[in-house]
């Protein structure tokens, strides 16, 4: 085999890993908006209500409060839109706005625990099996299939 023909080779099978990766990134893309819309209906919510209580918990595991504002910029809605989407989640006891614990002037956002409990229950079966399939993976497969995946979020994410 002549140095073009393994250049050649090389280049095929790496167009051939990365072909395969965007599919499996597509398939779980599916697979998440499968999820996502029996979580919406089972909790009986539209998708930005579904996202904001998803950011809700995602800030709340890295201990940092959730502004309002946050939750604007994050959704890509108007300020006008996220009082709306917070009186509508507050009203169905999903959230409370609290004030800020060190911003007087400004809010925060929290779960309910009826929210919480509810999200975990619906979620807590879908969590459990993506623990399962993960576990014939190395340490090091997962850290890589981390670093994979947060590098097409932020190729998705441009803003």
């Amino acid at each position: 085999m002549t140095p073009e023909d393994a250049a050649a080779s090389t280049a095929s099978s790496r167009d051939d890993a990365v072909l395969a990766l965007l599919r499996a990134v597509r398939d779980f893309g599916d697979a998440h908006d499968r999820m996502n819309g029996a979580l919406k209906h089972g909790m009986d919510m539209n998708i930005t209500d579904l996202a904001a209580l998803r950011l809700l918990i995602m800030r709340e595991e890295r201990g940092v409060a959730v502004t309002p504002a946050d939750m604007s910029r994050h959704l890509r809605i108007s300020t006008a839109s996220t009082t709306k989407l917070l009186d509508r989640l507050s009203a169905a006891g999903h959230v409370v706005r609290v004030p800020h614990p060190t911003d007087r002037r400004a809010l925060v956002v929290e779960l309910t625990d009826h929210a919480r409990s509810e999200f975990f229950r619906l979620f807590g079966q879908r969590l459990a099996a993506m623990r399962e399939a993960f576990a014939p993976f190395s340490d090091d497969e997962l850290r890589a299939a981390a670093r994979v995946l947060d590098a097409t979020a932020g190729a998705i994410d441009t803003e």
